[in-house]
């Protein structure tokens, strides 16, 4: 047998078997494969969650340390690399100085903080048992449980949490990667999309980043103005840990509701355990901040930055916190916030188009007449 025997012979051009020549088979075949990749990518992204949120966070991050820089050249006409390196060193300095004048502090009161939790459950639970409410009120008591639980956790995860500082800190890298050359990236994604939705895309992102700069800032602003009122008003009062609880009290401001139904317990908890006067004290000043914040801080920061409503911030917060724990919940805001501005922006393409399809229509008519 020759070698050019062996080699095969030409296609005669029949049909192979994985050939569809029915127009109908072909097209529902395309929409299956489209809902199939569909189907893979949720999956994908289920399963990835974790570290996708991780990715947003540095989004996030990256959004704060662009505001910052933004702020920055309003009054500093310089580089902005430079700027950025000197918001990136305020926010080191901040951290250190946080640590190093009240770490220790910080870290006793912690451990003070989870001990006071641990007496005022098991007080409460004994009290129930004694009013006889302790087999009907299994399902409450179980549900303080987890929230003291939850409480305890977050206060032991201040100094001990080594997965959450790893999270932390990969977050914090991610954001200063693309904080420092957020071209590349935008640019990167808009080489993945097809021509003519480049234009839209970059128009979307621009609306996306310019309203999570608003809602950061008016989050950080409440923030500062809650913890600082909270310990303030706690130390003149005399409740314990009041800087501790003034730190809770701003970091759990960045989470609306949520945020403030547990910094209630925590203020009210550790009030009981200095005395029934000293609570009701806590739970008065508690009341304070809250009002403050919620009718004179909120709609302050809403009109000049990002005003979502309630509800709905409140049912996104448990939908991602069921979903994807805590990192979930913290990240419920700006991610809500963010397709809250990308739907915008599509209804408003969405009308220019039509103006644009009505001009076109309306120019043949003046023309003829």
């Amino acid at each position: 047998m020759s070698l050019r025997d062996d080699l095969p012979g030409p296609y005669d051009g029949r049909a192979g078997p994985a050939e569809v020549h029915d127009p109908l088979i072909r097209r529902e075949l395309r929409k299956a494969s489209a809902w199939a990749i569909v189907a893979i990518a949720v999956v994908l992204i289920w399963f990835l969650a974790q570290p996708l949120l991780l990715i947003v966070g540095g989004l996030v991050f990256a959004t704060l340390l662009d505001g910052g820089t933004r702020l920055l050249g309003r009054f500093l006409p310089i580089p902005r690399a430079l700027r950025l390196l000197i918001v990136v060193l305020l926010i080191l300095a901040a951290l250190a100085g946080i640590i190093m004048l009240a770490g220790f502090e910080i870290a006793a009161q912690a451990e003070q903080l989870r001990e006071t939790l641990d007496r005022q459950y098991t007080s409460f639970a004994s009290w129930l048992s004694e009013m006889g409410m302790r087999p009907e009120g299994e399902v409450l008591t179980d549900v303080l449980r987890q929230v003291l639980g939850s409480v305890g956790s977050l206060t032991s995860a201040l100094g001990s949490a080594v997965s959450g500082i790893a999270a932390l800190f990969l977050v914090m890298v991610i954001g200063l990667f693309i904080a420092i050359e957020p071209n590349i990236y935008d640019r990167g994604v808009q080489w993945m999309l097809p021509r003519g939705t480049r234009p839209e895309f970059r128009k979307m992102s621009a609306s996306m980043a310019y309203t999570l700069r608003r809602l950061l800032a008016g989050r950080i602003l409440g923030m500062i103005l809650e913890g600082v009122l909270t310990w303030l008003l706690l130390s003149l009062a005399g409740v314990p840990m009041a800087l501790l609880l003034g730190i809770l009290a701003g970091i759990l401001a960045f989470i609306p509701n949520i945020g403030a139904f547990i910094t209630g317990v925590l203020m009210v908890a550790v009030g009981l355990s200095a005395g029934p006067d000293t609570g009701l004290y806590a739970f008065i000043i508690y009341l304070v901040v809250q009002s403050f914040d919620g009718y004179v801080v909120v709609p302050m920061v809403a009109r000049q930055t990002v005003d979502l409503p309630p509800a709905l911030t409140l049912s996104s917060q448990i939908i991602f916190a069921a979903l994807f724990g805590i990192i979930g919940l913290a990240l419920a805001d700006p991610i809500l916030a963010m397709i809250k501005a990308g739907l915008e922006r599509r209804q408003e393409h969405e009308e220019e188009l039509e103006e644009l399809r009505t001009e076109a229509q309306q120019r043949p008519i003046q023309e003829h007449g």
